[in-house]
């Protein structure tokens, strides 16, 4: 944190360095320019005053403030212990400090030789620069609905992904970490999920280079970033601010900026950081005791074999993280630069489950010919290794399997017992590893031509490979072959863009605009080939495939797929502003993607966004407003998340053909049509208004946001039955015409910051959104989604898009009791006398219509404390691993159960576990994500002067969660997709949450 806190001024000292570099080597012409002469100017200097200048937000030193005196020649500024030291004629000499986004100050040196100073923030001015698509604004002229946070606001813990850093401080934004395995993927959309099968998944800007969200070699598509290296993340919500990336930005962009060099300085920084993590908490399934006692009640023979296990213990650990990273930067007037190292191995609770991460990151900038062109140039290279074992199977036996049955033999060795699996086994006989390499960079020159006119090129490449490698190992007891499957993967991103940039202003008028051209070409392409049965011995067959027995194509086909997308666009924008009171903002975006028919090739997203800054009306002048802004946007953006290829024709090759040339010769061989061509198919569009209101009181103590916004999805892209009856191919992809998702709500964001005379600083803050998610319009009554499987149940569904109700509806049958018989019984809907699927109800959605955070933080000279705090409400979650896994009759069976399975003494041994409401529960949560404690060491009186910064922390991370639902965790959603349907709120056997207490250590130099 501290050393962030130091990277962060590191521009000002730079600056600083940069204004007293004429008056240290030209010291003649800097006293002369004051109207003295050097000879003359040693007779004026009567006095030396020395002194610190404080930060007022947390009462750090401040590293480069400049120290003037107030109409003379003297200047300096703060060293890296914040200490200055300045000579002044007399003691009527006025200092003056100053320091970029804190309020200045001029105070009288008197007959004081030593001055201590405490700057205050000046709120209005701190945060004032947000990336924006191609370029970056003031956030007070920013008129579309934007949310910058910084690298000291970010959530802090055991971070896997950029994601994580989001959760609950952007209002609208609602992030789910739906799986506590290390390097899983992190659900996110932005004001609700849009499309059906196009996914809701907004797009990612990395230092300018726009990712294609793809999972090379699974799990989370970002989790290759060290959230280390980032500067600031800004989120661009409403359409007229994402409207500049067109045919991708309907679910919103996010867009990441690295960390960079300062000039006038150079920084040597280390971080590290130990985390010890645990299960948060396991599923209440009996004990061996309450298992002895539970089988006979229910009518069961029980099996003891006289042990006494956990199993979820004995798969599951304290886990370890460890965090290295090690950075450098610096740079002088013409380069700055940065380059980084950093290294994470995490462990899992579940045993066996591991993720190692290395990286490098190294950006530079150079300017040239009079600083007229600017390159800037980033590169990133990762290694990232995830090996688990299989997770699934391993957690459905932990929680189901006998806990009479020792774990172990009297060798210590996994027990092996007839008919059934011990689940150590898994962890000794299974392994799944993923090797994910990543190289990741752009150059970026830029040239001004003219004043005001500024043309940049961009050209990125972003380039993984993966090897996924599926092992079981094979045994003699119990009888297991052995097999390998692997798989290589391969996406290749390359971007160019060309564009041109102008600005112009006088007293009144200032405007900005920007047009270009960009295109982006993606490769991707897979094989994957599998080898059966293995000699038992020492030898991993991953190292050496060529040991399998089983040589034959039967269960060995290699397979394999590639192919190519391909956008082109041209964008524009313009910005204008009237008296630095009215503004307006207009985007313009044109899009052909390879992705659409020949008839539909382009697409067209226009946007524009007004914005009155009430403030700087003479009728609020010296009122209690800093800032008060008024904006209104309306845009159209795209989705073009399908699959590749869809529009184009599909043939098939056969050894025969479906006509014979008579009626005693065979088949002919030919080609045939697999799917036919569909020219007219086109992008989903999403319309999105936004209305919101900006404000600041009390000097920007007190800041907030408000946001009311209506986003439309229509063009529905579906993957359908096909209404041409010669079509070969059993569904096609079509745009459903008058089919609309739409999300409306209501985003609320409230901050307050104040800094007491004896240095106590404190800041609380939170968010609130709620809204309000409708399918309508859809010509189906029913697109279902959430697949289950097992007995009774296959085939079954679990949500469903209906009509008039939410994304993530469960739609089930709504179970009402037992009957006489003790078996179960289901609302009759239609009255039939029969339960059927036409007596399913709408029985709540998976979706939350509510999300809020607390968070807030406290300083005290060396000491500060922050905390954070989210949740979510109104969703629900469907409990599908208790359906399958526990019941009475599997109970009788000797197989283990919770106790809520047999609560109900009316239910029948018989009865069976229909897919129904009985296993729907209340998925809201409130969530203690983090709070860490840290003290900043002062290294000068400690007599390390040569480190600028110590730090040391403790953060604890989901410490606790307040929630109705009984399952390892309620922020969940096992993908149960049909046909590429997406599922929402579904828990089966989920990966369990880590509660986590991490210790840190920050130096810089």
């Amino acid at each position: 944190m501290v050393k962030i806190y130091y990277s962060r001024h590191c521009v000002h000292l730079g600056l600083a360095l940069l204004l007293a570099a004429p008056c240290a080597f030209f010291p003649d012409v800097a006293l002369a320019e004051q109207g003295f002469a050097r000879k003359n100017a040693t007779f004026l200097i009567q006095q030396t005053v020395s002194g610190l200048v404080l930060d007022g937000l947390d009462g750090k030193p401040m590293v480069g403030a400049s120290v003037a005196v107030k109409g003379g020649g003297q200047s300096t500024s703060t060293d890296a212990n914040g200490a200055f030291s300045l000579q002044v004629p007399d003691n009527n000499a006025v200092l003056v400090i100053r320091y970029v986004g804190y309020i200045t100050q001029e105070i009288t040196v008197g007959s004081r030789s030593r001055l201590e100073i405490t700057l205050k923030p000046d709120q209005a001015e701190l945060a004032q620069v947000v990336v924006v698509g191609y370029g970056t604004q003031n956030k007070k002229d920013i008129t579309g609905a934007v949310k910058s946070l910084k690298s000291e606001e970010f959530n802090k813990g055991i971070i896997s992904s950029p994601q994580q850093l989001l959760q609950g401080k952007v209002s609208g934004v609602n992030v789910t970490a739906a799986s506590g395995e290390p390097g899983a993927a992190t659900g996110i959309t932005v004001r609700g999920p849009g499309g059906l099968r196009t996914g809701s998944t907004p797009l990612f800007v990395i230092d300018g280079l726009p990712l294609d969200n793809s999972s090379t070699g699974g799990g989370d598509p970002l989790a290759f970033i060290n959230t280390q290296d980032i500067e600031s993340i800004d989120v661009l919500k409403d359409a007229s601010a994402t409207a500049i990336y067109g045919s991708r930005g309907a679910n919103g962009v996010i867009i990441v900026t690295t960390k960079r060099g300062k000039a006038g300085t150079s920084m040597l920084g280390f971080s590290s950081s130990v985390g010890i993590s645990k299960i948060a908490r396991a599923l209440p399934v009996f004990t061996a005791a309450q298992f002895r006692t539970e089988v006979p009640k229910v009518g069961g023979v029980l099996d003891d074999k006289g042990g006494d296990t956990d199993w979820q213990d004995e798969i599951t650990r304290q886990g370890l993280t460890q965090n290295y990273n090690l950075n450098l930067s610096g740079g002088s007037e013409k380069l700055s630069y940065f380059a980084s190292l950093g290294s994470q191995q995490e462990e899992g609770i579940i045993r066996k489950n591991q993720m190692g991460r290395y990286s490098g990151r190294f950006n530079a900038t150079q300017k040239f010919l009079d600083d007229r062109l600017m390159v800037d140039v980033n590169i990133s290279a990762n290694n990232t290794k995830n090996s688990r074992p299989p997770i699934t199977s391993l957690l459905n036996d932990a929680i189901v399997y006998n806990p009479t049955y020792p774990a172990r033999n009297s060798a210590g060795a996994p027990a092996v017992y007839q008919g059934t699996n011990n689940p150590l086994l898994y962890l000794d006989l299974n392994k799944e590893i993923t090797t994910i390499n990543r190289v990741i960079g752009n150059i970026s020159p830029s040239l001004r031509i003219l004043k005001g006119l500024v043309y940049k090129l961009n050209f990125g490449v972003d380039n993984s490979t993966s090897t996924r490698d599926v092992e079981s190992l094979p045994s003699t007891v119990p009888l297991i072959d052995g097999r390998l499957e692997t798989y290589y993967n391969i996406n290749k991103n390359t971007l160019i863009e060309n564009y041109l940039t102008w600005n112009w202003s006088n007293d009144k008028h200032n405007v900005s605009a920007l047009g270009g051209h960009s295109f982006q070409k993606i490769f991707v392409q897979g094989r994957n080939y599998s080898i059966n049965k293995f000699i038992v011995g020492n030898a991993d067959p991953i190292y050496n495939p060529g040991v399998g027995q089983e040589l034959t194509l039967a269960n060995n086909r290699p397979g394999g797929f590639a192919f190519n997308n391909e956008l082109q666009s041209f964008f524009g924008r313009v910005t204008y502003q009237y008296n630095s009171k009215y503004l307006l903002t207009a985007n313009f975006r044109t899009d052909g993607s390879s992705k659409f028919g020949a008839n539909n090739k382009y697409g067209y997203f226009p946007s524009f966004s007004l914005g009155w800054k009430i403030s700087e009306e003479s009728f609020l002048k010296n009122s209690m407003f800093s800032n008060l802004m008024l904006r209104a946007g309306y845009g159209i953006t795209g989705n073009q998340e399908i699959p590749p290829k869809i529009t184009q024709a599909l043939f098939s090759s056969l050894a025969s053909a479906s006509y014979p040339l008579n009626s005693t010769s065979v088949y002919a061989a030919g080609t045939t049509y697999s799917r036919l061509a569909n020219p007219d198919i086109q992008w989903e569009t999403s319309k999105q208004t936004n209305i919101g209101l900006d404000f600041g009181l009390f000097n920007g103590a007190l800041s907030g946001t408000l946001d009311v916004f209506n986003k439309v999805s229509d063009n529905i892209l579906l993957q359908v039955i096909p209404a041409d009856p010669v079509q070969p191919a059993s569904t096609v992809w079509s745009n459903v015409k008058d089919m609309t998702v739409t999300n409306k709500g209501v985003e609320f964001a409230l901050n307050y910051s104040h800094t007491t005379g004896n240095n106590f600083t404190y800041n609380i803050g939170g968010n609130i959104t709620h809204t309000k998610n409708k399918v309508e319009n859809s010509p189906y009554s029913i697109i279902p989604s959430g697949s289950v499987s097992g007995a009774g149940i296959t085939s079954s569904t679990i949500n469903g898009y209906l009509n008039g109700q939410p994304i993530g509806t469960f739609f089930l049958k709504e179970f009402t009791g037992f009957d006489a018989n003790g078996l179960s019984t289901y609302r009759d809907l239609d009255g039939d006398n029969i339960i059927t699927d036409k007596d399913r109800i709408s029985a709540g959605t998976a979706v939350p219509d509510m999300l809020y955070s607390v968070f807030g933080s406290v300083a005290f000279k060396g000491f500060d404390l922050s905390v954070n705090m989210n949740g979510v409400s109104g969703n629900k979650t469907y409990d599908y691993t208790a359906n399958v896994g526990f019941s009475k009759l599997r109970l009788a069976k000797n197989v283990n159960a919770t106790p809520e399975s047999v609560a109900n003494t009316k239910e029948s041994i018989n009865n069976a576990a229909m897919v129904s409401t009985r296993y729907l529960k209340d998925g809201a949560y409130f969530r203690l994500n983090n709070a860490s404690l840290g003290y900043n060491f002062n290294t000068s009186k400690l007599g390390i002067g040569w480190a600028n910064t110590l730090r040391l922390s403790v953060t604890g991370q989901n410490l606790f969660v307040i929630t109705k639902y009984d399952g390892y965790d309620p922020e969940v959603n096992a993908d149960r997709a049909i046909g590429g349907v997406s599922s929402y709120g579904i828990d089966f056997l989920s990966y369990p949450r880590a509660k986590s207490v991490i210790f840190g250590l920050n130096l810089s130099f």
